[in-house]
């Protein structure tokens, strides 16, 4: 009985424009599976600076997990699901690519440095593909048929796919599941917006989800495309090369919407600056080893980054040419942030909200 009133009067509590206003809801998507996924899990990832100071030659408990980090990402080849805890030549060699990659001291040991880049937060798509960097330590020449293509810092995908000529006002649509509020779906056209404004390229909103040339969806543990998310933190999203236009964000992670130097959740990722960045997979860049720019793989919690940089800007302009009316200049970080309101507004996770509101429907119908 009193499960049954306190279920009452927590419905009474929100009111039907504060249901409504929940920013997303997941219906019949898995939970994150046990086992560890390829992708590791936030946790592993933590576990991770118990590392520091590991080099070649030792054995130490959890090694292996390191292994599937830098296995999913690339740098390591051996398609074998069998990693051992042994510090061996695959993970020195491994590591040494990833800090080239990273421009950190190509030492090939776990130094402080080291672990404190692999476990911040990043995209889930990979440094490597094919054997071939898309960073800072790949071939610099130009590419042969299946490989990237670096000039400066910024590369493409495989075979460099770009969107064609006669499609360069693309349109865009969220998967309808996700009951997103217009103020969440406006970050993402400033997001498209920015690279517009260097590109002769459009984007148009509709509401055909299924029609549309890029799809917008969040999703939790595991979503049917092969690359599971991981819950809060680890990779925060996925997108994919043209003309696919899969555009994957993980549900649990706490996104703001606002002023992220007012969130006080230690976890808090910016949606705007992570959806700057997975545009610029679905229009065809790959990873660049410049920090300053948005196709740079990792971001801080609690960090706003959206301006593109001149990289950025070299490499979509390499692929679709410039827009006529870019002049050029570059806006700085305090132009660029969002004033319309004064504070941050955190989206999710809202799993256990829903849980509970699951919960207290089925025992008032009962």
């Amino acid at each position: 009985m009193r499960l049954h009133l306190f279920a009452i009067a927590f419905l009474l509590l929100l009111s039907p424009t504060s249901i409504s206003a929940l920013p997303h809801f997941f219906p019949n998507i898995s939970a994150i599976p046990h086992s560890f996924p390829p992708n590791a899990t936030a946790a592993a990832w933590k576990s991770f600076q118990n590392f520091t100071g590991c080099h070649a030659g030792v054995k130490v408990d959890g090694l292996a997990k390191l292994k599937k980090y830098f296995h999913y990402f690339g740098y390591i080849t051996n398609s074998t699901a069998n990693f051992t805890d042994d510090f061996d030549d695959a993970l020195e060699s491994a590591l040494k690519t990833y800090q080239r990659n990273f421009n950190l001291n190509a030492t090939g040991q776990l130094d402080e440095a080291t672990i404190q880049q692999i476990v911040r937060p990043r995209c889930g798509n990979a440094d490597i593909v094919n054997g071939t960097s898309t960073m800072n330590s790949g071939n610099k020449s130009s590419s042969t048929s299946g490989h990237f293509h670096t000039v400066s810092h910024y590369t493409f995908f495989p075979g460099t796919p770009r969107w064609p000529a006669n499609r360069y006002d693309l349109t865009y649509a969220f998967l309808p599941d996700n009951q997103l509020s217009d103020t969440v779906k406006a970050i993402f056209t400033r997001a498209f917006e920015r690279w517009s404004a260097v590109t002769p390229l459009t984007f148009t909103v509709t509401d055909s989800f299924y029609t549309a040339d890029i799809r917008i969806g969040f999703f939790s543990g595991d979503h049917g495309d092969g690359e599971p998310f991981d819950g809060v933190l680890g990779t925060l999203a996925h997108a994919f090369s043209p003309t696919s236009g899969r555009f994957h964000l993980d549900g649990d992670e706490n996104w703001v919407v606002g002023d992220i130097s007012t969130a006080t959740e230690t976890t808090a990722i910016d949606l705007e600056s992570v959806a700057v960045h997975e545009i610029g997979h679905l229009l065809g860049l790959g990873h660049s080893s410049v920090e300053d720019s948005i196709m740079f793989p990792t971001i801080s919690s609690g960090t706003r980054k959206v301006a593109l940089a001149d990289d950025d800007i070299q490499g979509i302009q390499y692929l679709y040419g410039g827009n006529p009316n870019y002049n050029g200049s570059s806006t700085t970080e305090s132009q660029e942030r969002d004033t319309s309101d004064g504070g941050a507004h955190t989206m999710g996770p809202w799993w256990g909200l829903r849980l509970l509101l699951a919960v207290g429907f089925m025992l008032v119908i009962m």
